[in-house]
């Protein structure tokens, strides 16, 4: 989110009657300059109706939280030192399926890869959206899952579909499974050609947690080196 969306960030939910609608919102995203310009662009309760009732930079924060905040939406990352994003829906289900106060989930994520985005709405997210997205349409989505509205970037849309048309379930990947979702963005990313030094920048991490990630999914994954990685991550289609 850029710094010329903040005007309209401001603007749009003021335009819609602010003080007739409010939100409580927690963010989890591990990288706190983030959680703090999100907080910027959308937490100007007067003027947005989003208040931020909490922060959590990993899976044990957020469920933590979560849990003794209760709000409306979680802004949920879906990559998470602990486990993930999936991690936190699964030990927050009891308050999804909570009748008379639920609290509900929209992914915002940096990753717009198929299996990231189905893998959080089977996990019972309402939505999910890009890093990319503007204030106002940040806060827009907000609210639109507070109803219970589901939103999707409108790419991410058609991944949905695809997996929720099929009549017949995915099958298990159990050598993809041993991975995190972190590590699996990593693994894209090197199959996609990329430096160390670009995928570091790309996912807001240092060069030396990419070489860790790189080292974790050899290990696991029983490979030798990046051209062998390269070849598996192609035969599975996760180029």
């Amino acid at each position: 989110m850029s710094d010329a969306t903040e005007g309209n960030a401001a603007a749009g939910p003021a335009d819609g009657g602010a003080g007739e609608r409010r939100v409580r919102v927690v963010l989890v995203d591990d990288h706190r300059m983030f959680r703090t310009g999100v907080q910027a662009e959308i937490g100007e309760t007067a003027q947005t109706g989003v208040e931020v009732v909490g922060e959590a930079a990993d899976v044990d924060q957020a469920v933590t939280v979560i849990t003794a905040t209760r709000p409306e939406v979680v802004l949920l990352d879906v990559h998470l030192p602990g486990g993930g994003g999936v991690e936190v829906l699964r030990r927050c289900a009891p308050l999804m399926a909570d009748a008379e106060r639920p609290v509900r989930f929209l992914a915002l994520s940096v990753s717009d890869a198929a299996e990231d985005v189905i893998g959080v709405i089977r996990g019972g997210a309402r939505g999910y959206v890009t890093k990319t997205i503007t204030g106002s349409d940040l806060i827009d989505s907000v609210f639109r899952v507070q109803e219970g509205d589901a939103v999707f970037s409108p790419r991410l849309a058609g991944f949905v579909l695809d997996a929720f048309a099929s009549t017949d379930a995915p099958p298990v990947d159990e050598d993809l499974d041993r991975l995190t979702q972190r590590e699996r963005e990593v693994l894209r990313l090197i199959a996609r050609g990329y430096a160390y030094k670009e995928i570091a920048k790309q996912l807001y991490i240092s060069v030396k947690t990419v070489e860790s990630h790189v080292s974790a999914v050899l290990r696991k994954l029983q490979l030798s080196n990046r051209h062998e990685l390269t070849r598996w991550a192609t035969a599975r289609r996760l180029v």
